[in-house]
């Protein structure tokens, strides 16, 4: 694969032989290059025009008040360079560190209710240009039969007793989110993996990445994308209820969108729960994949059916 970014690297005005760091191999593979870093998508996931679709959104967000998102840089194609049926992106290199769990998450969750509610005002007031294509994240595809992440009944660690509890608990959860719904209100574009690893902390700055998932889900479940792996953890509902306090500072929250968030956490740790065991090959499921986060998401299904996860209603 570097031999085949060396030679994208002209069409951003680098020479082939600029040093390439890899980075991180996730749903891509995320390398450093001079003064840029560039994304290598996974073949098969992502059309041309999706990300495309995904750069347009960024563009837009750039330079926003309060808003600090990662900004793409255009190449001699334009927003995206394709060789050999590879599709490359490149983006202006951002100072600072990923968030990770260890950190004090108490510091950051209220500035990203913020900025998550920024994002979404945002994108109910923007129109996309013509030909904007981006995924849709709802019951049918995360839980339904061909999800896009692959099915949770793939994961490693996973019996026939464990089968039936997330048989009970995603039909419990399919049920409560068709009775939401998918309007205006409650759906919309959103980025959908804020997660730790996507928040690059500068000082007191949050700068959001990897819009490589955005598409069409609830607004709430932005927030079940920040808690990505550390779902089991003690602080979730102080980080919850700091994220609600941020987020309504600047867009409305109604009772019935925080009564959605514990689904929204099960639904998220579940669509994880496949993704690990159908991306053996990243770094994050080598990292926090295998048994005992299975475990993990059992223990949440099975408190899901008892008391509606009450620990994580704000």
């Amino acid at each position: 694969m570097s031999d085949l970014l060396a030679r994208a690297l002209p069409a951003y005005g680098l020479p082939p032989d600029t040093p390439l760091t890899l980075l991180n191999r996730s749903e891509n593979e995320t390398w450093r290059a001079g003064p840029l870093v560039l994304r290598l998508h996974r073949q098969g996931y992502h059309t041309r025009q999706e990300i495309g679709s995904e750069l347009a959104w960024l563009t837009a967000l750039m330079d926003l008040p309060g808003l600090s998102v990662v900004r793409p840089v255009l190449g001699a194609t334009g927003s995206v360079t394709s060789i050999d049926g590879h599709h490359i992106v490149a983006f202006q290199h951002i100072e600072g560190q990923e968030l990770q769990p260890g950190d004090d998450l108490s510091r950051h969750f209220a500035p990203l209710g913020q900025i998550t509610a920024r994002l979404h005002l945002q994108a109910r007031q923007w129109t996309p240009p013509p030909r904007f294509t981006r995924k849709r994240w709802d019951a049918d595809t995360i839980l339904g039969p061909d999800p896009h992440w692959g099915h949770w009944r793939q994961a490693q660690g996973l019996d026939a007793e464990g089968t039936a509890l997330l048989v009970r608990a995603t039909g419990k959860l399919t049920g409560d989110l068709r009775s939401y719904g998918t309007g205006p209100d409650t759906f919309g574009l959103i980025h959908a993996d804020l997660r730790l690893a996507n928040l690059m902390v500068n000082g007191d700055t949050l700068t959001v990445i990897d819009f490589d998932d955005c598409g069409f889900g609830w607004w709430v479940y932005d927030l079940a994308a920040a808690l990505s792996f550390i779902e089991t953890d003690p602080r979730v509902p102080d980080l919850i209820a700091q994220w609600c306090d941020g987020y309504t500072h600047v867009a409305p929250l109604r009772a019935k969108d925080r009564a959605m968030i514990p689904a929204m956490i099960l639904l998220r740790r579940v669509l994880l729960t496949a993704w690990l065991a159908t991306r053996v090959d990243s770094d994050t499921a080598k990292s926090l994949g295998g048994p005992a986060y299975m475990q993990g998401t059992l223990r949440l299904a099975e408190q899901f059916l008892d008391n509606g996860l009450r620990d994580f209603r704000p």
